[in-house]
């Protein structure tokens, strides 16, 4: 198996941009290429039997691409271990069987990833896992949702789709209390906003697919963490399911992470304009954004992130047909789950990302839509809104 990837001999700079263009990859020795090749090689020479090149062998236990990948997420994550994977619910997966077995329980929010409720609520219980739901807002009601039992809390934060905070250290020291690991989904904010590991989470976990790769143009996900019991468990099911990501899409996605902080600043930016353009509309019922001093999570989101991101929600007056006429009027908004990328997406979650949860604890009102802001001109952007809403 290849070795263990640490980003800790990659990390040299303070400067979260100088990170992402720099961490997991020097120049290469031999040609100077500044980018990180694209090792197309399903597998590897060694030198005699046992004898491997920088620990590499066959492409599904370890490619160069993937590595330099690995060590540049972990290293904005300000974590020691970082692992790849084809897509974010491949993370997901390997999480949770590496972290559970039958009879144990975790904690989910009342308000989380449509996948991730399925994942967990459609496998994983055929195979005597429990869970519990509680509001990722409300820490007290987190302990009350641990059991004896209870192996991981889960949390998003912001959440995906109503853009709830939870207070990751407040909610770390009560997991680990009970001797479980919190793990926070951290694909909203991205580490440019948010390092969760800094706050007292044991493991975070990306869908790389949105805001990291940003260019909707690469599926993925990857986990981060400080444990080398449980990197070396990430790793054996890395391996040993083999959902990791190919050299391109690694190649892809770390060109995507070193724009990461300039791409974050213009989400933020034109998403503070929507909301203050939103906020005033006698069409829109609510506007959910943790930039918002109203919002609930305001003060927590203040404190832990650098910026309130580039996702708002939005209840629309009138009810479920009018939240999806919104969503069909749009131009500069495309129609279209996913998240993250240059351009903004519109979606109605109830029917589309979430429809998974209906009838569950965790079933989204059906007038909610949810707007992925891009980085177009945002005068294009709070017009195409308008017309929408017209």
């Amino acid at each position: 198996m290849s070795e263990r990837r640490s980003a800790a001999d990659s990390v040299r700079w303070q400067g979260f941009s100088t990170r992402a263009i720099h961490a997991g990859y020097d120049p290469d020795p031999q040609t100077g290429a500044v980018n990180v090749p694209i090792y197309a090689s399903s597998t590897f020479a060694q030198d005699g039997v046992g004898g491997l090149r920088d620990g590499f062998e066959y492409a599904r236990t370890g490619n160069p691409t993937r590595r330099a990948l690995e060590a540049n997420i972990a290293a904005l994550e300000h974590g020691t271990y970082g692992r790849g994977f084809a897509s974010g619910m491949a993370a997901t997966d390997c999480l949770l069987r590496s972290a559970l077995r039958p009879g144990d329980h975790l904690v989910i929010p009342n308000d989380a990833y449509g996948g991730t409720f399925r994942l967990i609520d459609k496998v994983f219980t055929q195979w005597g896992i429990t869970y519990s739901v509680a509001p990722v807002t409300d820490v007290d009601a987190v302990r009350a949702a641990i059991r004896p039992e209870t192996k991981l809390v889960w949390v998003e934060t912001p959440t995906n789709p109503l853009l709830n905070v939870g207070d990751i250290e407040a909610i770390a020291a009560v997991a680990h209390e009970a001797g479980a690991k919190l793990v926070v989904d951290n694909t909203f904010a991205s580490p440019y906003l948010q390092q969760p590991l800094s706050l007292g989470a044991d493991v975070v976990l990306h869908s790389t697919t949105k805001y990291l790769g940003g260019h909707s143009d690469v599926v993925g996900g990857a986990l981060v963490t400080d444990s080398e019991e449980l990197d070396e468990a990430f790793a054996f099911l890395q391996n040993g399911a083999g959902a990791v990501p190919g050299p391109f899409d690694g190649y892809l996605t770390m060109r995507g992470i070193k724009t990461l902080a300039v791409r974050m600043d213009r989400h933020c930016d034109n998403a503070e304009k929507v909301v203050e353009f939103l906020s005033g509309h006698d069409k829109i019922e609510k506007v959910l954004y943790p930039g918002l001093e109203d919002h609930p999570g305001h003060a927590v989101a203040a404190k832990q992130m650098k910026r309130f991101g580039g996702m708002v929600s939005v209840l629309v007056k009138g009810g479920i047909e009018d939240a999806k006429a919104f969503c069909a009027r749009t131009e500069v908004f495309t129609l279209a789950e996913s998240l993250g990328g240059i351009e903004s997406l519109i979606e109605h979650p109830g029917a589309m990302t979430h429809a998974s949860t209906a009838g569950s604890l965790l079933e989204v009102p059906a007038n909610l839509v949810r707007l992925s802001v891009g980085i177009e001109d945002i005068d294009d952007i709070l017009g195409d809104l308008e017309n929408a809403l017209r």
